[in-house]
């Protein structure tokens, strides 16, 4: 039983070492990723949600675009509904890179 045990830990440690987080990152569409580069805490949260059917990415804090998948895109739409913030939309969010896009696994906008 102890060796199973390990041997369950030890397989779930590579799992783990894949996860990344990034924290108060710039959560924007994509229909307005382009024109929301330069200032993206301008965007609003209402165009965010107008254009919710493109989809979700996030700007890092070097620049660069990285899109959410099917279910951060979902998770994006309920952070989006529920806070109270009128533009400054920054997420804390976990997943996993791949080339790049996160297969978010959790994704909040801290008020």
């Amino acid at each position: 039983m102890r060796k199973l045990l390990l041997t369950a830990v030890l397989l779930s440690l590579p799992l783990a070492a894949l996860a990344d987080s990034w924290k108060g990152v710039a959560l924007v569409d994509n229909n307005c990723k382009d024109s929301a580069k330069a200032d993206p805490d301008a965007h609003t949260t209402s165009c965010a949600l107008k254009c919710a059917k493109s989809g979700y990415g996030i700007y890092t804090a070097d620049g660069t675009w990285l899109k959410l998948d099917a279910a951060g895109n979902n998770a994006a739409v309920v952070a989006l509904k529920k806070t109270k913030k009128v533009d400054h939309l920054r997420a804390d969010v976990e997943g996993t890179l791949t080339g790049d896009v996160i297969a978010v696994r959790s994704l909040t906008i801290p008020d």
